[in-house]
Parts: structure tokens; C-alpha cells; sequence
């Protein structure tokens, strides 16, 4: 099967190299850099003489923002280190520019297809002394390449699915020998370590999800709306997505009868569906404003809409309650849930609905910690918004101290054994 995989790749290159120009000319691709995917003479390699080199191969955002406490704390103990990030998405490349801005030694390339010659190019041109690839990020000729250089692999925050895990059951003896290849396996859940078990991986360990692990700048209090943030009394609807804003509209209409003024903010997934939440509170005739980033709220509109990114912080650090999207529905059964990571750093008390399969193993230890709570319909939301509202000060110090604890206990457990094997790596 590993040879048939092998034959099939390098057959179906061309056709990999059309799709990647296809997806270019969609402006789903770098417009310079999408060569470094399918071109070893773009691979531009700047690893400096004298230094060891850690690779790490993360597919997105959320994975790649996941390894940054770990590669500071590798920095804090081994100057002589050198790390390349590797990722697959344009939005990941756009992040991590800003990410490694300041930093020398830490390099991000765009990860070559999985082609038997352009990753063995790859690999022999960085020379890596060491590589974690992070969550499911499973390529059998990088895999095999590894070994055959004789480089410690490793996967960190590994998460298998019951549907991947059957997958790779349908050729058991290949996928027991292309997990069998990785010296170090961390696991994000206790469902991967029981499938990884099975697969006859090696050197198991469950100790959290690195996504807890805090990665987190102060929020500064800088804001146009800090006054009204700390004076209102306001709850947030985090990552919505369709249907799940009329719940929240409702849930607001239930809300006004306990509270003579009381505020909503909603921030879509998408911000490109802002039109369809104007249309829904215009139904409902609810008083709404589109917020974008630098915009000041005024208090005669009910419902905030936010139609930027990277703004929610701001409305995290001095709400209450939030409401995680993606999770109302019986429709995200299989995809459901959104992090809810950020909003529980600063505090937050976090509510979900039943479906969040994406992020259950974080949930679990949120609602062990009695920072998150599953609600089921509407009027239980409204209960426990109530209790909230009605509660005078926030427990930012409460939830942040958590938060920390269990940060601090995964990043330790994370990083000894990502320096054992290191140290026999000789780094």
C-alpha cells in the first residue's frame, strides 16, 4: 500500500501542480510563494551553518498558533536552535508573518506536496535535527523519508477521529507501520491515545491540548468602547452561524423583559453574512449597528453585529457570559463547536449547545472546571444569563487562575517529553 501511495503521487504530480496553479488564480494561494509547494529550486533555504534545525508541519491558524508557546520555551533554553514552520493555507502564511516578525531564527516555508522526490529534496536541503508535525497531519512519504535519514519523528497534539481511525483500518498493515515510524506521540483527547493504541503507535501520551496552553498578549484597554464595555450590561454570541442568530435574537427579546436596557453582540463565523442578521433583526424590529474594528458603539441600538476580525478580545475581556457557535444545531452533529479557549482566558462564563465534537475534549475539562455549561434550548440560556447579568462583578481572576493552572501543567508535561527526545536527538 506505502508503494502503491508512493507510484500514485508521483503519477498524479502534474495534476497537483495544475490545481495549486488553479487555486492561484483563486487567490486561494500565495501569488509568489505557491511555488515553495511544488518547485524544490523555490524551497529557498537560509538554515545558518553550526545551528540545529526543529521543523514543525502544522496544516492551519488554529494548529500553527498552537506550537508557538512551545517553540518560545525551546528558544528560552537552546540559542543555538533554528525552527522552520511549515503550513499549508494561505491565511496560516499571512499569520505567521506577523507571528515570526521579530524573530531571526524562526523560518515558514509553505509544506511541498507529499511527492517521494520533492519531499526527499526538501528534507536533505533543511537538514532538520528533529520533526513534530501537529494534530492530523499524516504524510507517508515525509514519514518514511524521516526514518530513512534516521531524523526523530513526532506527532503533538495528535487528534484521530472515529471516522479517520476506520479509514485507516481499511489497510491496517500500512497504517501500523506508518505510525509505528514516530518515536513521540501526544495526543490531544483520550479517544486518539485508545486509536493510536490500536494502530500500534509507540511512546503515547495524553496530557491536554496544547491549545489550553496560554499563548495569550494583554488586551490593551485602549478602546473607543471601554466605557461602554465596563458600564452596559451585555452578553456575546461567539462564532454564529446560520440559524443560531435567530436563537440569539430571541433569546435577547426574552432578556428585555427582565432588564430595562440590555445589550446583544453578535460576531458571525462569517463576517460576509452580516446582511442576513440586519435582515433578521429588521423582522424582529430590533434597533442594530454593523461594528467594525475602531467604530464606537452607541447606546440606542440593541443588537452590536461586529463585521471585523481579530476585534472579539476587546468584547471577551469585560463580558460575562459568551455563547459558542456552531454547536446549537443538530445539523454540526459531526463538525460542530468553536475554541472557546480565548473567551475562558479572560474570563468569560461559556455556554454551548449539545454539538461540539470539534472541541468535546476541551469542553470536558471547561465544564470539570465550571467554566462552561451546555444548554439545551433557549429558556435555559435566558436563566442562566439572568444569574450572570444579575451578578455584580465578573470572575476574571477566578477563571483566568484555571486557565493558567492547567497552561502551565500541559506546557510542562509537553515540553519534557519533547526534550527527551530532543536530548537524543542530540540538540
Amino acid at each position: 500500500m506505502i508503494l502503491i501511495y508512493r507510484i500514485i503521487t508521483t503519477i498524479i504530480f502534474p495534476v497537483l501542480i495544475t490545481i495549486i496553479f488553479i487555486r492561484k488564480l483563486l487567490n486561494k494561494e500565495d501569488s509568489e510563494r505557491y511555488k515553495e509547494k511544488i518547485f524544490s529550486s523555490k524551497f529557498n533555504v537560509l538554515k545558518k551553518k553550526n545551528s540545529k534545525l526543529i521543523w514543525f508541519h502544522a496544516a492551519s491558524i488554529g494548529e500553527i498558533k498552537s506550537i508557538i508557546p512551545i517553540i518560545k520555551e525551546l528558544r528560552k533554553n537552546n540559542e543555538r536552535l533554528e525552527f522552520l514552520l511549515t503550513t499549508v493555507t494561505l491565511s496560516s502564511g499571512n499569520l505567521i508573518k506577523n507571528e515570526i516578525k521579530d524573530y531571526d531564527n524562526i523560518y515558514h516555508r509553505y509544506f511541498p506536496i507529499d511527492v517521494e522526490f520533492l519531499i526527499k529534496k526538501f528534507i536533505i536541503s533543511w537538514k532538520p535535527s528533529a520533526i513534530f508535525l501537529v494534530d492530523s497531519e499524516i504524510w507517508p512519504n515525509l514519514i518514511f523519508q524521516a526514518k530513512r535519514l534516521k531524523i526523530p519523528l513526532a506527532i503533538i497534539n495528535a487528534r484521530l477521529t472515529k471516522r479517520s481511525f476506520e479509514r485507516w483500518m481499511m489497510v491496517p498493515k500500512s497504517a501500523k507501520l506508518i505510525f509505528s515510524k514516530f518515536n513521540l506521540c501526544l495526543v490531544s483527547n483520550n479517544e486518539t491515545k485508545s486509536y493510536l493504541s490500536q494502530l500500534e503507535a509507540k511512546n503515547i501520551n495524553f496530557f491536554g491540548n496544547i491549545k489550553l496552553i496560554n499563548n495569550f498578549e494583554n488586551i490593551s484597554s485602549k478602546d473607543e468602547n471601554i466605557n461602554f464595555l465596563k458600564e452596559k450590561k451585555f452578553w456575546v454570541a461567539a462564532s454564529t452561524h446560520k440559524n443560531e442568530e435567530k436563537f440569539c435574537l430571541d433569546v435577547h427579546l426574552e432578556l428585555k423583559k427582565s432588564f430595562k436596557q440590555i445589550f446583544t453582540i453578535i460576531a458571525p463565523r462569517h463576517i460576509q453574512r452580516v446582511n442576513e442578521i440586519k435582515k433578521l433583526c429588521d423582522n424582529l424590529n430590533l434597533n442594530f449597528q454593523v461594528v467594525k474594528k475602531g467604530a464606537k458603539i452607541v447606546d440606542d441600538k440593541e443588537i452590536i453585529i461586529i463585521n471585523s476580525f481579530g476585534i472579539l478580545p476587546s468584547y471577551f475581556k469585560f463580558a460575562k457570559s459568551v455563547l459558542m457557535g456552531k454547536s446549537l444545531f443538530k445539523n454540526y452533529g459531526k463538525v460542530g463547536g468553536q475554541n472557546p479557549i480565548e473567551a475562558a482566558r479572560l474570563g468569560c462564563k461559556i455556554y454551548h449547545g449539545p454539538f461540539i465534537k470539534n472541541f468535546e475534549e476541551i469542553y470536558k475539562t471547561l465544564e470539570e472546571n465550571k467554566i462552561a455549561k451546555k444548554i439545551i434550548n433557549k429558556s435555559e440560556l435566558v436563566e442562566y444569563l439572568i444569574q450572570d447579568l444579575d451578578n455584580e462583578e465578573k470572575e476574571i481572576e477566578k477563571y483566568s487562575s484555571i486557565m493558567n493552572n492547567l497552561s502551565n501543567k500541559i506546557l510542562s508535561n509537553t515540553m519534557a517529553e519533547i526534550n527527551k527526545l530532543l536530548k537524543n536527538a542530540t540538540i
